[in-house]
């Protein structure tokens, strides 16, 4: 009755692998900016390369792995993003650098759309946003392996070294699934009681819907708007915090480690958090509707005093603040993603999470030029903490007004 959570625990390092990747620029950008005399727009075109290709990559992966099946665009996508984290070790301009990371947005878009789908396929409903929150607490984890590895190894090997390491466990990833991965009617140890669970929901139909026929809809505006006003966050949190600290509190490459190790482990526990409550309150007779909106505005809540954070002065004190938006804001993400297979039959969940994660990257590519430019010119990250401290709560307003009741889309 539990091979469904060996399945969870493979997107759980998938996720992990995933972030490891993309952190790995976020952890060296001091020590390479300074290195390769990068300004601040180069570094924000070189983050907007990136956002650009995982963009476009969502916009397709999600069709291409709801077309595929989920066990071949899974593997497709991870052996893109790769062979794309090691290329970056053969570069050093500000040009070469923005096309490996374009090769690694590419790849890297089809990571949650192809986990939702998962998801939507293992688990019977009532466990969705858990299993949800447990391996989307692999970007967490992701997020704190690499501040605790990337500079040991940087310095140890060289800074091409880290690159190449995270490649590699994304090739062994690659492996694993393949052996281990099924769909559950086709499993051989999946045992007739769990794929009885899994299936204890409502039978759906199994239809295949072009995305553009999906945002006639208003869940899906629901859903996209939802990324749209809050990926961008994340994003920031991911490639500029160890600049900010770096520039406010002084950090060097090693001393950024245990702050960014912190601030990541209070993001994991969130994510964890943020599917078990709305699952609790699912549990206690609560409709799925209040459940999932009651969990989104207490992780709302959590992100707002980041507003603080540009003017603390103490390090710790900032780490606590940023420390609990993160968390607030990976909650936030954990039940998000649950709104699609709440709304949509499993055959679409992975196009509707594709083209919600379009969305939250064009918004990281705003976030990201915005910031470069802000950076270079005033030197001051106040106003994008501002904008994290509103945004949350402004998107659960979109979110209830395009979906009042969580309604089920109705897909002919």
């Amino acid at each position: 009755m539990r091979y469904r959570w060996r399945i969870c625990a493979l997107l759980l390092a998938a996720t992990t692998i995933n972030y490891i990747d993309r952190q790995v620029l976020g952890v060296l950008a001091p020590e390479l900016q300074r290195q390769m005399q990068w300004s601040e727009i180069d570094y924000g075109n070189i983050v907007t390369a990136f956002q650009a290709a995982y963009a476009i990559g969502l916009v397709t992966a999600g069709a291409i792995i709801d077309r595929l099946g989920t066990r071949i665009g899974y593997a497709l996508a991870i052996a893109v993003w790769s062979l794309a984290a090691m290329s970056h070790a053969l570069v050093g301009s500000v040009a070469g650098f923005a096309a490996a990371r374009f090769a690694l947005g590419l790849g890297e878009a089809g990571n949650f759309p192809a986990a939702i789908k998962t998801v939507a396929e293992w688990f019977p409903r009532r466990e969705r946003a858990f299993a949800t929150g447990i391996f989307n607490s692999g970007s967490n984890l992701g997020a704190i392996i690499a501040p605790a590895c990337v500079p040991i190894i940087a310095i140890t090997f060289g800074w091409q070294a880290a690159f190449l390491a995270t490649g590699a466990l994304s090739a062994a990833w690659l492996v694993t699934w393949l052996l281990m991965y099924r769909p559950p009617e086709e499993h051989p140890r999946l045992s007739r009681a769990e794929l009885d669970l899994i299936r204890s929901d409502p039978q759906e139909a199994a239809v295949k819907v072009p995305w553009l026929q999906l945002l006639r809809h208003r869940q899906t505006w629901a859903f996209v708007m939802a990324k749209f006003m809050t990926d961008p966050v994340w994003w920031f949190f991911l490639f500029w915090l160890p600049k900010f600290l770096n520039a406010e509190y002084g950090l060097t490459l090693l001393g950024l480690g245990l702050p960014l190790v912190t601030i990541f482990l209070m993001a994991d526990i969130g994510s964890i958090a943020g599917g078990w409550i709305a699952g609790r309150f699912i549990k206690r007779g609560w409709s799925v509707n209040r459940a999932r909106k009651t969990a989104m505005l207490i992780c709302a809540l959590a992100v707002t005093p980041i507003v603080f954070a540009s003017g603390a002065n103490n390090l710790w004190l900032a780490v606590a603040l940023i420390g609990l938006a993160t968390a607030g804001h990976q909650g936030w993400s954990a039940n998000v993603f649950t709104l699609t297979s709440d709304m949509f039959p499993r055959s679409t969940v992975a196009s509707v999470v594709g083209i919600g994660g379009f969305a939250g990257a064009v918004g990281g590519m705003m976030i990201a030029t915005f910031t470069g430019f802000l950076l270079q010119t005033t030197g001051s990250y106040l106003p994008v903490f501002m904008l994290a401290g509103s945004a949350y709560l402004l998107a659960l307003v979109v979110v209830h007004l395009l979906a009042p009741k969580l309604q089920p889309a109705r897909i002919e």
